[in-house]
């Protein structure tokens, strides 16, 4: 008996800088796994690396992937890791239009790791909807701690040191720190030079 054709499918990744559990790798291990498993075969990527699923405009992967399924690609489905990969959109109907732009051309969707199927039966898709709106609070909620927090740090006089865009986090220090004053320090010293002075006299 002849075995059947695997179906070419892409495969979409995307990792935000706060989640690491969703590492790259691991999607790409966990969605191998799963095309195997499926009688698929992968046969193009796109990934978002470091990227915030608030935003379609920063996602320069998933607009080339709808851009390449409008315009008849070669992959007849589309697998990615679970619904908070495709997005965390705050309006979960903006999930589903990109998911529905795929499906409308014949390239369904499917979620590795979801425990519902994505089969348009009324209980999946009720669930899957709710998988989205989940998503999309759950950075909602995450922001407002965030803000809460950084703003508490400040009413309690600390401040965000000054550091380099490249910088990974930021260095708090109290208004009255001892590295603030010596910071001071050398900025008045700069200054005197600056104007050609030496402790406040002339050279």
């Amino acid at each position: 008996m002849d075995e059947q054709p695997l179906v070419p499918v892409a495969q979409y990744l995307r990792m935000s800088t706060s989640h690491q559990r969703y590492s790259l790798e691991n999607q790409r291990a966990a969605l191998a796994l799963y095309a195997r498993e499926h009688g698929m075969t992968i046969v193009q990527t796109y990934s978002d690396p470091g990227c915030s699923g608030l935003e379609l405009k920063h996602r320069s992967g998933l607009r080339q992937l709808l851009q390449d399924v409008v315009s008849k690609p070669f992959f007849h489905a589309i697998i990615v890791y679970d619904v908070s990969r495709w997005g965390r959109f705050q309006d979960p109907d903006e999930a589903a239009h990109y998911e529905f732009v795929c499906k409308s051309v014949g390239v369904p969707v499917h979620y590795s790791s979801e425990l519902f199927v994505n089969d348009g039966s009324v209980a999946n898709v009720l669930l899957k909807q709710l998988k989205r709106t989940m998503a999309g609070e759950y950075s909602r909620e995450l922001g407002v701690k965030v803000y809460a927090g950084q703003k508490r740090l400040v009413q309690m006089g600390h401040r965000p040191a000054t550091q380099p865009p490249w910088a990974p986090k930021f260095r708090w220090q109290t208004m009255d720190s001892p590295q603030r004053h010596r910071d001071s320090d050398k900025s008045r010293v700069r200054g005197r030079q600056r104007l050609g002075t030496h402790n406040g006299t002339p050279p």
